[in-house]
């Protein structure tokens, strides 16, 4: 009797022609992703992904890696037989030996019309034979133990329990897109839901050391790390921003500064999206949370980007937003203290309803193509890896 991990899809199901594409990037994913990890084969069979297992494979590892993947509905750990009835029962019989229920129900379904019963005629024959190895009763409704058979061709496929996967489309299949990441709660969750779509996410984080600590850019990595987990290698970028905000704070007015300084973060954005070739931006904006987040700012900052800049938590309530970073894993990071860039030279009173043309005017006394050279001509980029592949970050500094 082999082990076996057997993959279920989530909307890769509802792709058509296009399935297959949507199929082989999953199963190249899971392949990086497993690569250090011993395991049999990998191989797409009747629309699932099969995952042999050896007898050294590390089965907890590779579930908490796979719960991880983007593409999948739900996957489970199996007792993988031939296709014969006989087989079928007893797998089934070590499958109850090692299980304690009062009651149970069978949920057995056949893939393909070549076994010579029905889901029904199986569901019955197998329910009274495990009645015959225990004096459980079956009940459609809220069993304690729910046998599973999956009959795909010549194999089943018999298990207790279906683990969640992480649903959405398979890293890769979404395009490219560049992040602006601040290292507080908001655009971590913003740059996993992209990632939930298919986008494979690069990230820049503006910093004004040395006018503040390290610390800011520590925390970055450490929460590009936890979000590597989703596409295995991320690039960070790291681009100074404090001779930037000085001449900001000399020459515009005082209530426009912070929409000055994301306008200028929006056009560096774009000039590092464009060498990566990504071809959108995404913040982690909330419709009113903070000043420079109302309707009318987002507009004016919208409007120092010729490309689309997309905003996946605009909507979203506070509370939502942390309890997808708690569970994400990058909260308790998130909150850790540090001196963020938007911090420093805060007026007293800023801006809630600026206009294009407010911008464009106190933008006017400002050197726009020098001050985005020079914070590009000095930024770093950094590789960074999932945790469980390393403890760290990749350093490729250019």
């Amino acid at each position: 009797m082999k082990r076996s991990i057997l993959i279920h899809y989530h909307e890769i199901n509802l792709k058509g022609n296009n399935r297959g594409w949507f199929e082989n990037h999953l199963q190249q994913h899971v392949a990086l992703l497993l690569k250090d990890l011993p395991h049999d084969y990998i191989q797409r069979f009747a629309g699932r992904l099969v995952i042999g297992l050896s007898e050294n494979s590390p089965v907890d590892a590779i579930v908490y890696r796979l719960g991880m993947t983007f593409g999948i509905a739900n996957f489970v750990v199996a007792r993988e037989v031939a296709a014969d009835l006989e087989i079928i029962k007893s797998g089934l019989a070590d499958l109850a030996a090692a299980a304690s229920f009062k009651s149970f129900k069978i949920d057995a379904r056949r893939g393909t019309k070549d076994f010579p019963l029905n889901s029904q005629e199986l569901n019955q024959q197998l329910g009274a034979f495990v009645q015959t190895l225990s004096p459980a009763e079956v009940r459609m409704e809220n069993p304690d133990s729910v046998f599973f058979v999956e009959i795909v061709g010549d194999r089943a496929f018999l298990y207790l329990n279906k683990i969640k996967g992480a649903g959405g489309l398979p890293s890769g299949t979404g395009g490219k897109v560049l992040c602006l990441l601040s290292g507080g709660i908001d655009s971590p969750v913003a740059a996993y839901r992209m990632m939930r779509r298919g986008c494979r996410v690069v990230f820049v984080h503006f910093h004004s050391f040395p006018h503040t600590t390290l610390e800011s850019q520590d925390k970055v990595r450490q929460i590009a790390q936890i979000l590597s987990r989703y596409q295995l290698e991320s690039r960070l970028y790291l681009a100074p921003f404090a001779e930037l905000q000085r001449e900001i704070v000399a020459y515009a007015p005082p209530p426009l500064r912070v929409i000055l300084y994301r306008r200028f973060m929006i056009r560096i954005a774009e000039a590092i999206a464009q060498k990566e070739k990504a071809i959108a931006l995404v913040t982690g904006d909330s419709l009113g949370q903070v000043a420079s987040q109302t309707l009318e700012n987002i507009r004016t900052i919208s409007g120092a980007a010729s490309i689309p800049v997309f905003r996946p938590l605009i909507g979203d309530d506070k509370e939502d937003i942390i309890q997808t970073a708690r569970t994400l894993g990058t909260y308790e990071t998130s909150i850790q203290a540090d001196q963020d860039c938007c911090s420093l030279f805060i007026p007293r009173h800023p801006e809630t309803m600026s206009s294009l043309e407010q911008a464009q005017r106190a933008e006017e006394n400002l050197d726009l193509s020098r001050l985005i050279q020079n914070s590009l001509a000095i930024a770093s980029r950094e590789s960074i890896r999932p945790d469980f592949w390393i403890a760290g970050a990749l350093h490729d500094n250019q």
